[in-house]
């Protein structure tokens, strides 16, 4: 279901059910926890296989939880971990969307660092026009990312958006016909410095705390790079 290339400093992880859009089961979830988790490469590029990003939660999963409220929330828990997991990653997380990003498979985008999508691409959280919403952190990471107008607009309306529109909100940051690029582009960089900066723009300390930090970091990276900084003078 979860398949790991890695090739230089990209590791590729590859959700691998395109026959039911690579919407992920509760063995799904704890596969891509273990690949992200094992990563030591500095870029993760995650993408879907076949004409789907993701379909978000497995359907048959997901019906078998009806009347097990301790079960549907351990469910819902699982996937907020798998999320906080990607978001968390040492590594830049970039998902590469082309076709469908639906439900679960949007919000393990948002736990991404960086979101690039295809001209196909697509974008929705219809769990509301069949009385659900989103639980793997989509709630928490929807309005941070959009801003909570467009968050509640886009979230309680049911309504799916091409790339276009996700562009122009803020859902995605680029659009290009090979997101991979994206992924190796950054991967180009110090991978200390890209987790150094990550860890930085992840901060949500009091702010002087985060100067404080963001001060020593970059004092541990003009001593790492003693050597480069030196050459630039050259």
């Amino acid at each position: 279901m979860i398949d790991v290339d890695t090739n230089g400093a990209v590791r590729t992880v590859t959700i691998d059910r395109p026959e039911v859009r690579n919407a992920l089961s509760v063995d799904g979830l704890r596969d891509l926890e273990t690949a992200i988790e094992d990563a030591d490469e500095s870029v993760i590029y995650l993408r879907g296989r076949g004409p789907a990003f993701s379909a978000g939660a497995d359907v048959t999963e997901v019906a078998a939880l009806e009347g097990e409220r301790d079960r549907a929330a351990e469910f819902a828990r699982l996937g907020q971990r798998v999320a906080q997991t990607i978001e968390d990653s040492p590594a830049v997380v970039v998902a590469g969307i082309d076709g469908p990003a639906r439900g679960g498979g949007l919000e393990l985008a948002l736990a991404c660092d960086v979101r690039v999508g295809t001209p196909e691409s697509t974008y929705g959280e219809p769990g509301v026009s069949f009385g659900l919403f989103g639980a793997w952190g989509g709630t928490v990471r929807l309005p941070r990312v959009l801003g909570e107008g467009d968050a509640l607009e886009f979230a309680l309306s049911g309504r799916s958006i091409d790339a276009e529109e996700a562009l122009r909100m803020g859902l995605i940051s680029r659009l290009e016909d090979e997101p991979r690029s994206v992924a190796e582009e950054i991967a180009e960089n110090a991978p200390d410095a890209l987790a150094a900066l990550k860890r930085r723009l992840r901060d949500d300390g009091e702010r002087a705390t985060q100067e404080r930090r963001e001060a020593e970091a970059f004092a541990d990276l003009v001593t790492a790079h003693a050597d480069d900084i030196d050459a630039l003078l050259e």
